[in-house]
């Protein structure tokens, strides 16, 4: 039997990608601070611990697997990492996990790991025209990232690509495109667009105005979960490092977002734009490279992916309200 190890196993995209791995047959290891807030772990062995402690990532690194999967940071959507409150945070915890995950996967002698980092790792500069945004991995240089979220990202990428290279292991680098889907946050202030969009439409009523951060015509690319793991499963079994774009390349405004959220709503819904964390004005996935080197590349429509987490964050909300 394959086994594997998901770090990051109580977060969205670690509770989904436990839940492949199990279809498939592997024996799986989940770790997390937490178990998850909104489904039942497959894991068949589930490990709540700190991986923040060099002590605890050495106990749960404790014998060989066939594939390890480092989902686990500090993060959240833009009024979470935008802000500036939490950037020490972001920065101290995500770097301590990487460091601690990859000394410990060293001295295991575990070759095959894969880390997620994030298209918020791309410079900023590139990213002003909302239109025509750069993602293409090529673009990561001269660095300038946005956030220090981004900053951490552009060195773990470099942390673990240095480990292949130094020590011959077969690190896996994905930079995601903003996840979505059903079992994320999607409230209390760590939650991103599509969840924030979908929980204040089910809320309004039709003709009611819901609150977005900016003027609403900041664009972004969106990836239904399983598309994710799908990507996330295909790189890591390739021979290939990367780091590659995990993302879908079909970009829409954040009024689009409301627009097509309140469509399958069955509501009209107003805009009332107010000031808040927007990050960059433009982003979106280039898959060029990933389809040329992998020969795959996302192809979900957003609306579909929309139509199932809002009725999915509907579900959450009624069941809050009984």
């Amino acid at each position: 039997m394959h086994t594997a190890l998901v770090l990051g196993a109580g977060g969205f995209i670690g509770g989904h990608l436990v839940k492949r791995l199990k279809q498939e047959g592997f024996w799986v290891r989940g770790v997390d601070l937490k178990f998850h807030e909104h489904a039942a772990t497959e894991a068949d062995d589930f490990v709540i611990g700190d991986l923040r402690d060099q002590g605890f990532a050495r106990s749960v690194i404790d014998r060989p697997f066939d594939e390890v999967y480092q989902l686990a940071a500090d993060m959240g959507g833009a009024g979470y990492i935008f802000t500036g409150e939490h950037d020490a945070d972001i920065m101290h915890n995500s770097a301590t996990i990487n460091l601690n995950v990859l000394d410990a996967l060293h001295k295991r002698n575990i070759r095959r790991v894969f880390y997620s980092s994030s298209a918020c790792m791309y410079p900023a500069y590139n990213q002003e025209d909302p239109d025509n945004p750069n993602c293409a991995e090529s673009s990561a240089y001269p660095a300038a990232p946005d956030s220090e979220y981004g900053w951490e990202k552009l060195f773990s990428e470099r942390l673990y690509l240095t480990y292949g290279r130094n020590y011959g292991m077969q690190t896996r680098v994905a930079r995601y495109h903003n996840i979505f889907g059903p079992e994320g946050t999607w409230k209390d202030g760590k939650e991103k667009a599509p969840a924030a969009v979908c929980r204040k439409v089910a809320s309004a009523k039709s003709g009611d105005a819901i609150d977005i951060w900016g003027d609403g015509k900041q664009t972004r690319s969106f990836l239904y979960v399983e598309e994710c793991v799908e990507g996330t499963i295909r790189l890591m079994r390739s021979d290939l490092s990367g780091p590659f774009n995990i993302g879908s390349e079909e970009m829409v405004t954040i009024d689009n977002l409301v627009d097509v959220v309140a469509d399958i709503a069955g509501k009209r819904i107003e805009k009332n734009h107010i000031p808040g964390p927007v990050g960059v004005r433009g982003r979106n996935s280039d898959n060029r490279l990933i389809q040329e080197k992998l020969g795959w590349a996302p192809s979900r429509p957003l609306r579909e992916g929309l139509e199932k987490t809002y009725a999915w964050i509907e579900q959450q909300l009624l069941r809050n309200a009984a």
